[in-house]
């Protein structure tokens, strides 16, 4: 090897990511599987952080790419115009709400949502407004790791390391309606914290704000939120009385996971300016967007150009494995897979949730799934924070061969919550295989906790 250096499995590694702990080494994925190199098989039951959509290994894919590697793997964008990257970005603008025909590529959703902050703003300073600076979001919300998209994320361990360098964005409560417990039906829940985004602007002067930016369906944070119907055309309503853009992070709900290739489209919103990843290349490529209506774009580059940029911005062998993906979530249906199949599963975790009283919700819309435990159903009061159970019910999964996503539900500081997210090609065989070792799982926790009684708690 050059450079005199060698590798070989089970030495230390040189790598470091979050944390110290090692996994098993990948051999090789298919379809909704994995296998490590010992030959044991795992289910991605989250499609890797909700990215597989497809599903691993497609031969189509997989053969586009080949293709377009023969021909060039990089043209850089001031150089070239290459013919997968137009075509990628008219196939987008066409599945986009009306008028977004305007399309960024970027590498991933971190940069996606970058991208919306600094259009967003370049947009109002060249039509004279620049006064409009401050981006609410939610509390909690994920929208990415880099400074900008951390500025708008509510996450208490991911922000508070940085607070010092950050300039943090203004937050209002996400609609955690299951939490509540007052008179108010669903539908007065969704106005009622619609209109908190309303008493925000008047707070903070509705000169001075730039955007709303939010997940349609609760991404990391949140887990599979969705909000009451309601809730999603006051926002627009709002933001439309103020001035104010609206950004739509549909990073993980994007291409095709709720059932629609855009989550917008459940309820007929039209956004501002959309961010686009995770599922857009599946797993497949690095590849993001961000997908803007005309009339933002047009006045940016009207006063000098969009000041921003990637290195691989529509780098054609992505933008090529984009356009397969694509091809392949319509040749199959799997949109219609993802809506029926996950009408499935959610029925499954609700008969789970019936069985197992450690359950307090299930939600989510699609093969965008999650439940949440909790030590009183009633109140809704989590487990003990120090019980870890987001961390350990992963690891009993894992151990038995199901991969689950889990992140703390209450602002990052306690509350466990589960995404429940294979590829959209999962069958209901498949969705078999899931419980099946979901409940082995679950079961194994419960007799850690020694619940229901509560006496290990």
């Amino acid at each position: 090897m050059g450079g005199g250096a060698d590798w070989h499995p089970g030495q230390t590694s040189n790598l470091f990511y979050q944390s110290r702990s090692r996994r098993p080494l990948l051999d090789r994925a298919e379809g909704i599987y994995l296998w490590d190199i010992d030959g044991k098989r795992y289910i991605d039951g989250s499609s890797g952080a909700m990215v597989s959509n497809i599903g691993h290994s497609n031969p189509r894919v997989l053969d586009a790419m080949r293709r377009q590697m023969e021909r060039a793997t990089f043209g850089y964008r001031l150089h070239f115009e290459n013919e997968p990257a137009e075509r990628l970005a008219t196939q987008l603008a066409h599945l986009a709400p009306e008028g977004h025909n305007k399309v960024f590529f970027v590498s991933g959703g971190s940069e996606a949502v970058e991208s919306c902050l600094k259009l967003a703003r370049q947009h109002v300073v060249a039509i004279g407004e620049g006064a409009r600076w401050r981006v609410i979001s939610r509390m909690p919300s994920y929208h990415g790791s880099t400074f900008g998209a951390l500025a708008v994320t509510g996450y208490g361990p991911l922000n508070e390391p940085f607070t010092p360098m950050l300039r943090g964005m203004p937050k209002i409560p996400a609609p955690r309606c299951y939490l509540d417990r007052d008179n108010l039906s669903d539908a007065e829940r969704g106005i009622r914290y619609a209109d908190m985004l309303r008493d925000k602007i008047l707070e903070l002067g509705p000169e001075t704000v730039l955007a709303f930016i939010m997940e349609p369906i609760g991404g990391a944070s949140t887990g599979a939120l969705v909000a009451p119907d309601t809730y999603y055309p006051r926002i627009r309503e709002i933001c439309d009385e103020f001035g104010i853009l609206l950004i739509y992070d549909e990073v993980m709900t994007g291409a095709g996971r709720t059932g629609k290739y855009l989550a917008a489209e459940h309820w007929g919103i039209n956004p501002d300016i959309i961010a686009l990843a995770k599922g857009l290349g599946a797993g497949y490529v690095p590849l993001g967007a961000m997908l803007a209506h005309e009339r933002i774009v047009e006045p940016v580059l009207d006063s000098g150009g969009f000041q921003h940029g990637y290195t691989y911005a529509g780098n054609p062998l992505a933008c090529a494995a984009g356009l397969a993906v694509i091809d392949e979530i319509f040749a199959h249906d799997l949109m219609g897979n993802a809506a029926a199949i996950g009408d499935l599963l959610k029925a499954e975790l609700e008969k789970l949730k019936e069985a197992h009283p450690i359950i307090g919700d299930v939600r989510g819309k699609g093969l965008l799934l999650a439940f949440e435990l909790v030590s009183d159903r009633e109140t809704m009061q989590p487990l003990p924070k120090e019980v870890n159970a987001y961390l350990r019910l992963v690891e009993l999964a894992y151990e038995r061969g199901l991969i689950l996503y889990a992140r703390r539900t209450r602002g990052g500081a306690e509350g466990d919550h589960f995404l429940v997210c294979p590829p959209m090609i999962t069958t209901a065989v498949q969705v078999g295989e899931i419980m099946g070792l979901l409940k082995e799982g679950l079961t194994a926790l419960e007799a850690e906790l020694r619940w229901p009684s509560g006496a290990g708690l």
